[in-house]
């Protein structure tokens, strides 16, 4: 499976590598909401920002979001886009804000600036799943991921980690192997563009351990950074020194995936929440397990602590959350939700929940005396064994929630659960998470119609086309949004009428290119704003059209290069026109490897590393010309009196209409010799015989018998079709065979 926006690794195939993958993501038009799962969330503190409070959200749309709290009122503030694929945690490092993403990259913020990405990371070969931070050291952040690997960054040095554990076994590992060189990581440049620097230049030497051999789901270190704890599928607590990149200790005790971990700030205790449904509490001075906690019915995914470590807060795919006090082991029920729960974090008063949904919802919390949510009654006490709960639970003996209702939820919109192309090639019908049914129009961006809760399958078949155009582009709703993929050269394949378009003025035989005109749409602010290169760039060995492009020779001859001369498009159409107020963003490759993301309205013409092939189009109006012929056979009707009018095959654009064959015929039978056998010209309306194209010019003048005009209906399998029908369509829906298209025709009436 390749990530967003990625056109595959080819590393040691003989295969010629892919052209990049150019991907646009439609957003929603609330596109100050998240429309996926809520994966994490970080807080700052009024006085640590100097102004106000601020929730930060990161989420499997691929954003992160900075949301201003004052006065239990949360308003939305700024979007951090960058990432390509799900955001999987966030945490704040001084005045930065440190996340990580399933496109393998860190990706550091300014906290309370507009949003623009100031470095990326890119050291793992794997999704990276969590970080973690010393609060009082604001320059080292440790991040683990699936490639069972864990790195320590230092934020000021920006660009290398100063150590790492993985597998001992990594040293073995060539830099020619699939992902990234050990050695070779990325920072961002003014542009927000990727670019690859050699971390050994900056004396990094990786340091390698005796690690994980499994995916990392979990870390966290103390507040001064001597101590790191990790934990994930290998089901052990492991303790390292974050200083050096060596392992003290490991802890042994869950039977199932370690999915959360805790450590408080004097680096003695650790709680660990796990698959196994149970939270333990480790002494790390003994090295041992000192208390166990039941209290969940499935797998515990979130832990938070009160600031003197005496009181848990936890939560897990039972959708519950629970409070538990690790001295008395007494526990309390404090809300349940609707989705599991991904990530918690307290904040005095309030417990921020985060879950699959893509809302976040502040649930009441006495964050400073807990005892005060015991005394509301509804407690037990924590049993030692995972079973124990879930047997309490299946008797019907459930706690009750001490709170029924959120104090205050963040709202987000509803994520695409189900998506079909329709036949048109340009129309998407979705489904979201509350069975809302919607009809997108990607070229635009945009929903075109909103159908409310109707069934999918149903609408699906009320709006079914029997028309046929190639697949022009690939899709997903991975970001809980539209993702639509174009890859060249078979992006080009679809053409259309610009009538079909209700284009006023339109020539009848204009046709304009879908993913040509589509591509000008999108980049159209980035061509206004790109700098014009001088008079002698060219001889100076610039390009005009990126440093992607500057590198590669333009493969293509003009014979199979479609300049749009053909038909004039450019100076006939304008390109499909997507929205400013919530615009689509981009996603591709820089020239090192690295994705990225912007918003279209955000391109400031800087950005050198779009795909040549994409620039090419937009800019120059050049692109592969598909083979968009279609051959077929045409002969008289059985039983017809018509002559034969044709040797051979014809090929003709597949979307030729049928009228268009009649007209054909129609001029064949009136143009052909009469009976008295003087020979005419021929006519051909756009047809190809063999190789040679006839012209209607060639008609001089009509003799008298020339001027009568029979009817014409063209049939295929005996059936009569549609004057609108095209010859795809035909193909496709009424020949359905793989040999080429045979058509009939017959004459019906004289004029």
């Amino acid at each position: 499976m390749h990530r967003v926006g990625s056109a595959g690794n080819t590393a040691g195939s003989s295969r010629p590598r892919k052209e990049k993958r150019f991907t646009y993501v439609l957003n929603d038009a609330d596109n100050k909401k998240h429309c996926a799962g809520i994966n994490c969330l970080s807080y700052l503190n009024a006085s640590a920002s100097g102004t106000s409070d601020y929730l930060f959200t990161g989420s499997r749309d691929g954003t992160l979001k900075r949301w201003e709290y004052q006065n239990g009122d949360a308003n939305f503030s700024a979007t951090f886009e960058s990432h390509v694929d799900w955001v999987n945690d966030a945490i704040i490092v001084g005045q930065n804000l440190v996340s990580c993403s399933s496109d393998t990259t860190l990706k550091v913020w300014n906290c309370l600036a507009d949003g623009a990405c100031t470095k990326t990371l890119r050291q793992h070969s794997d999704y990276v799943i969590c970080l973690a931070a010393a609060e009082k050291n604001n320059n080292i952040v440790a991040s683990g991921g699936l490639g069972g690997e864990v790195f320590i960054w230092d934020l000021d040095a920006a660009i290398a980690p100063i150590a790492k554990s993985v597998d001992a076994k990594e040293d073995e590992v060539p830099n020619g192997s699939s992902g990234p060189a050990l050695s070779t990581l990325c920072n961002v440049n003014s542009s927000g563009n990727i670019v690859s620097t050699n971390g050994k230049s900056h004396g990094y030497s990786p340091i390698a351990a005796k690690g994980h051999k499994d995916s990392v789901y979990a870390l966290d270190m103390n507040d001064t950074g001597t101590l790191l704890v990790s934990g994930g599928t290998e089901k052990v607590v492991r303790v390292w020194d974050p200083r050096t990149g060596s392992k003290n200790m490991k802890l042994r005790g869950h039977t199932d995936n370690i999915r959360a971990l805790l450590i408080d700030s004097t680096g003695r205790y650790c709680l660990s929440g796990s698959s196994d449904s149970m939270i333990r509490l480790w002494d790390l001075g003994q090295q041992r397990c000192v208390h166990s906690y039941a209290v969940h019915t499935d797998s515990v995914w979130a832990l938070a602590s009160t600031p003197s470590f005496g009181h848990v807060y936890s939560g897990g795919r039972d959708q519950s959350v629970y409070l538990t006090d690790l001295s008395t082991r007494e526990s309390v029920l404090l809300c349940t939700n609707e989705h599991p729960i991904l990530q918690l974090s307290l904040q005095d008063d309030t417990i921020w929940v985060a879950t699959t949904d893509s809302s976040v919802y502040g649930w009441p919390a006495e964050g400073q005396t807990p005892q005060k949510v015991f005394q509301k009654g509804g407690s037990f006490l924590a049993g030692n064994l995972s079973f124990s709960r879930a047997r309490a639970s299946l008797e019907g003996s459930a706690p009750v929630p001490v709170y029924k209702e959120p104090s205050f939820t963040i709202p987000g919109v509803p994520a695409i659960v189900q998506h079909e192309i329709m036949n048109n090639r340009r129309h998407v019908l979705t489904k979201d998470t509350v069975g809302s049914v919607k009809l997108w129009e990607i070229t635009r961006g945009a929903v075109i119609e909103d159908f409310g809760k109707v069934s999918f399958d149903d609408k699906k078949k009320e709006l079914f086309e029997m028309v046929s155009i190639p697949a022009w582009f690939t899709m997903d709703a991975r970001l809980g949004c539209l993702s639509v993929h174009l890859d060249t050269p078979q992006c080009f394949s679809a053409e259309i009428y610009a009538v079909d378009l209700n284009v006023t003025g339109a020539q009848e035989d204009l046709k304009i290119n879908l993913a040509h005109e589509t591509l000008r749409g999108l980049l159209v602010h980035w061509s206004k704003r790109r700098p014009k290169p001088g008079p002698h760039s060219l001889s100076n060995g610039d390009s005009s059209i990126g440093k992607d492009v500057s590198l590669k020779i333009l493969p293509h001859s003009r014979s199979d290069v479609d300049d749009g001369s053909e038909n004039h498009a450019n100076n006939v159409l304008p390109s499909f026109e997507f929205s400013t107020v919530s615009p689509p963003s981009i996603i591709t490759e820089s020239s090192s490897g690295g994705p990225w993301r912007k918003r279209i309205t955000d391109l400031d013409g800087t950005e050198d590393d779009l795909p040549w092939w994409c620039v090419d189009c937009a800019e120059n109006g050049r692109f592969p010309k598909e083979n968009t012929k279609c051959g077929f056979y045409l002969h008289p009707a059985e039983g017809s009196p018509a002559p034969n009018i044709t040797q051979g095959k014809l090929s003709a654009p597949r979307i030729l209409r049928v009228l268009k064959v009649a007209n054909y015929v129609v001029e064949k039978l009136v143009l052909e010799k009469p009976l008295d056998g003087s020979p005419d010209s021929t006519f051909a309306m756009g047809l190809t015989s063999g190789t040679s194209a006839l012209d209607s010019s060639s008609r001089l003048g009509l003799k008298p018998w020339q001027k009568l005009k029979p009817s014409v209906e063209i049939l295929c399998n005996n059936q009569v079709l549609s004057p609108e029908m095209s010859l795809a369509t035909v193909r496709t829906y009424i020949w359905k065979k793989p040999e080429d298209l045979i058509l009939n025709y017959r004459v019906v009436q004289s004029r």
